[in-house]
């Protein structure tokens, strides 16, 4: 893609709508749709980055109840022309058809290769990726299972949405979320996996979420990697304008 002239692409990731409580987390919920309103303006595309609901799992006729803001506003910037990119995350990882079906948002489930303006782009949420986190990779194995999948069907979507809600709160193993420290430059496992990508092929950029840190690494001579934060307490995002990548903070 060649991003038109004054068109910027945006990222964020990490909104984590419902957590604690649906009460507590309506705030952040508008304060991020207001930064859809703002950017839509100079959008030339938009990429969701996972997490952006704290438990999301999809029956066949059923979708986990409200988040109507960030829904509606996100069927409008689709509806408008400009593209939405959506990768799933730990905590959405069921998510199947809905919001390629009802809003055309196209869904990844690992990371992904993108170009724009000639700048190569590996982007994905991160969970799983780099050494480290074996408990949480078994786990996930377990809930990507089709056996595991068929079975929660089977819960009635009123136990079934509060159980995985809970657990979703309460447990760290389930959710994949080490503890928020910075790790350092040298031990950052998602910087690590960078490196790794980097021996088999260039990347300029390397965009990921999941650390809820916002941080910048140098991983190769002209390769960075970005990780974008999240929408709970820093409300950070990304923002790339053809040339530069920046990690920026919404005020509004």
């Amino acid at each position: 893609m060649q991003i038109p002239a004054g068109k910027k692409i945006y990222f964020s990731s990490d909104n984590h709508l419902g957590a604690p409580t649906a009460a507590e987390s309506l705030p952040r919920e508008k304060k991020f749709v207001r930064w859809l309103d703002e950017i839509k303006e100079d959008a030339a595309a938009i990429f969701l980055l996972g997490d952006l609901f704290d438990f999301w799992f999809e029956y066949r006729t059923v979708v986990p109840k409200g988040f109507v803001r960030v829904l509606g506003k996100l069927a409008e910037i689709s509806d408008s022309g400009i593209p939405i990119y959506f990768f799933v995350g730990n905590h959405d990882l069921w998510m199947k058809d809905y919001f390629e079906k009802e809003l055309n948002i196209s869904t990844y489930r690992d990371v992904k290769e993108f170009t724009f303006n000639n700048k190569v782009f590996l982007i994905g949420h991160g969970d799983g990726k780099g050494p480290g986190d074996k408990g949480y990779k078994r786990m996930k194995k377990v809930f990507t299972n089709p056996i595991f999948n068929w079975l929660f069907r089977w819960f009635h979507p009123e136990l079934g949405m509060r159980l995985a809600q809970y657990l979703s709160v309460k447990n760290k193993l389930i959710s994949g979320e080490d503890d928020k420290t910075f790790l350092g430059e040298e031990n950052e496992w998602l910087a690590l996996y960078a490196k790794r990508k980097l021996e088999t092929k260039h990347y300029d950029f390397f965009v990921f979420g999941h650390r809820h840190l916002s941080m910048k690494i140098k991983v190769g001579t002209n390769s960075t990697y970005y990780n974008l934060g999240d929408w709970i307490g820093q409300y950070t995002y990304g923002e790339f304008d053809g040339n530069a990548f920046e990690i920026k903070t919404f005020e509004g």
